[in-house]
């Protein structure tokens, strides 16, 4: 009896989720600290299938390029969070995708130093999947001065929305370019003023997807989605001045 007792324990651990099971890829000592802070310390594995793509080394560190690719997990995505461990306000966005949304997202992001990057999806059955990299960077990129305020006329095409939407494959890749400083407060005598909240919806004003915006986005933030399907959609936009911008696609 206590042989066949062990034989079956094996047998439901080795079908059982492995939480947490492997090292982290990137040795980051901050990873215990955000488990906590972001995640609640709920269960999580580090999985490959959690696309997250940066250069190795960020040319300019008030843009650096980020995309996280969670199709491995289409149909069963909650949300998706993404934050800069070492950047001195971390988070990124976070994602909600719908049924009519890849769990696809493209951005761009400031760094202030080289920073491990993660990427946190949130499948239905409450496990986090963790994509992870790290960015080498030169360092300043969340506290230089800002490039968008220097320009004239900045005010007046606050909001405007540039880019438009591609075909590709049976939906459309949307790719967009908001005019926003997107202050974070880390600059002498600027407070924060960055883009906040964002919703794509369809033609009826029914959100597809839902997207929470920091203040770590780059100025004149850049933002590519991928959704099914070629129906009208509108972006809503809005800043934590309460200022409400729209586009249609």
């Amino acid at each position: 009896m206590h042989r066949r007792s062990l034989l079956l324990l094996g047998l439901v651990g080795a079908s059982a989720p492995l939480w947490g099971a492997g090292a982290d890829p990137v040795e980051s000592v901050m990873w215990d600290y955000f488990h906590q802070r972001l995640l609640g310390s709920e269960p999580y594995v580090f999985d490959p299938r959690v696309v997250l793509e940066a250069p190795p080394f960020a040319e300019d560190a008030r843009q650096v390029p980020i995309q996280v690719d969670a199709r491995a997990f289409t149909g069963q995505v909650v949300k998706i969070m993404a934050w800069a461990e070492l950047n001195p306000i971390p988070r990124i966005f976070i994602f909600e995708p719908g049924e009519r949304v890849e769990p696809l997202l493209a951005i761009r992001i400031r760094v202030e130093q080289a920073t491990p990057i993660r990427a946190a999806v949130l499948t239905r059955d409450g496990l986090w999947h963790i994509g992870s990299t790290r960015v080498d960077a030169a360092g300043g990129g969340c506290t230089a001065p800002s490039v968008v305020r220097a320009q004239a006329g900045w005010e007046d095409r606050l909001g405007q929305v540039h880019g438009g939407r591609f075909p590709l494959g049976d939906g459309n890749r949307l790719r967009l370019r908001i005019d926003h400083p997107m202050d974070n407060g880390l600059v002498g005598g600027i407070p924060e003023f960055f883009l906040n909240q964002a919703e794509l919806r369809d033609a009826s004003g029914k959100p597809l997807a839902t997207l929470e915006l920091f203040p770590a986005v780059s100025e004149n933030p850049t933002i590519s989605l991928q959704v099914r399907g070629s129906d009208d959609a509108r972006l809503w936009l809005r800043d934590n001045n309460g200022n409400e911008f729209e586009a249609s696609f």
